[in-house]
């Protein structure tokens, strides 16, 4: 008896990063964890206090529709309107078990095994191991700081000139890892070219919110030909809430209702009522609120930089992520896995090495999540420069 071959895709390192994070805090360590995308704020208050209201009620909590309950979908609906001047059909809407639930249900729905699906490296690791477990053959798009770590046209395009086509392109705009974003003219071009071509663009938009001075730009600004998905658990601060959304285009509405209806059924319940708060003007205001305090913590790890001795880092423009080439350490270590781990063994600091979202150049290059806070941010770049100075915190 053996697994089956689509289930041997590497694991998420991060995830294995966090248990091994809970077994030194058991053993008594103190540890800071600059490793997952999880805002130190916790969600909004009236979110919190609508889901205390909901089970207080002992409000009785089933199914629900496969693509969510239609209020909150309606609320989303309104909040593209708000943001992007873009109106969406409610109709269009999903609501799904966090944004890893819309990954799966519109890989399944867009995409058939064999298929070719680009996406730029490096990128979110769950893209690549989602598709490969789908029998989807993932096309590396080399997205270096040339490119802005962005896929570009040209790049595109060289796969069909090559005679190599392609069915999809995943795009992230605020990336994981890099924190880049595209800009309107470029996502225009993009749109535009993925319409041309026949490829259905999947535009990961969780991180939208969180930028520091560039503009949020949506694919649904660009038409209604995009898959386009979002989250409650960055900007909202709700990750462990698991609940995310995809707008969708009519072609695959149907199809994502029906694999809903058999994937998972259907969202929380508990927490697709509670979510509609999300939208309040206090709850967005709380969560504008925080963005600051990723903003400062930005600046910190920017300034630390040269103290640090790494070297290029990718140019954070949203999320709450720094993305940072190892340069001088890469003579103490073999990469920067090896990096990480005597990191978080002498100095009780988390941080998360390249090689979960880029198997090719990753090992040269760390990820510093921003998420926790200014304080603790500051914290972990004290011990990170006492372990390179060859101290033990």
């Amino acid at each position: 008896m053996l697994p089956s071959k689509r289930s041997q895709v590497p694991g998420f390192e991060v995830m294995s990063i966090l248990g091994r994070i809970d077994a030194l805090r058991a053993s008594g360590r103190d540890v800071i964890s600059l490793t997952a995308g999880e805002p130190g704020s916790g969600a909004p208050i009236a979110v919190n206090q609508a889901a205390a209201a909901i089970h207080a009620s002992n409000t009785v909590l089933n199914y629900t529709a496969a693509m969510g309950i239609m209020p909150l979908r309606q609320a989303i609906a309104a909040h593209y309107e708000r943001w992007y001047g873009v109106r969406v059909p409610a109709e269009r809407i999903a609501v799904t078990t966090g944004s890893s639930g819309a990954f799966m249900l519109s890989f399944l729905a867009a995409f058939d095994p064999g298929d070719r699906v680009a996406l730029a490296r490096p990128g979110y690791p769950a893209y690549r191991n989602i598709l490969s477990a789908l029998g989807v053959e993932v096309v590396d798009l080399d997205c270096g700081p040339e490119e802005r770590f962005q896929p570009t046209v040209a790049q595109l395009q060289a796969e069909l000139d090559a005679g190599r086509g392609l069915a999809g392109l995943i795009l992230a705009s605020p990336a994981n890892p890099t924190g880049t974003m595209i800009a309107r003219e470029q996502l225009s071009e993009i749109s535009q070219w993925c319409g041309e071509n026949g490829v259905q663009l999947i535009s990961d938009e969780i991180y939208h919110g969180i930028s520091y001075g560039a503009e949020n730009v949506s694919a649904s600004e660009m038409g209604s030909a995009a898959v386009v998905i979002s989250s409650f658990s960055k900007y909202w601060g709700m990750p462990g809430w698991r609940l995310g959304w995809t707008v969708l285009p009519e072609h695959l509405v149907d199809p994502v209702s029906r694999l809903a209806g058999n994937v998972a059924l259907c969202p929380p319940h508990a927490t697709q009522l509670a979510a509609v708060e999300a939208f309040s003007p206090e709850s967005l205001e709380f969560a504008e609120s925080q963005v600051s305090g990723y903003a400062a913590a930005r600046e910190l790890v920017l300034a630390a930089i040269p103290a640090l001795g790494w070297g290029e880092v990718a140019p954070a423009d949203g999320a709450f992520y720094v993305y940072a080439h190892l340069d001088d350490q890469l003579s103490r270590y073999n990469d920067s896995a090896q990096y990480c781990q005597a990191l978080l063994q002498d100095a009780g600091v988390a941080i998360v090495p390249g090689t979960d979202f880029d198997p090719v150049a990753g090992g040269e290059w760390v990820r510093l999540s921003l998420a926790p806070g200014k304080d603790a941010v500051a914290e972990g770049l004290s011990r990170i420069l006492r372990f390179q100075r060859g101290q033990r915190s």
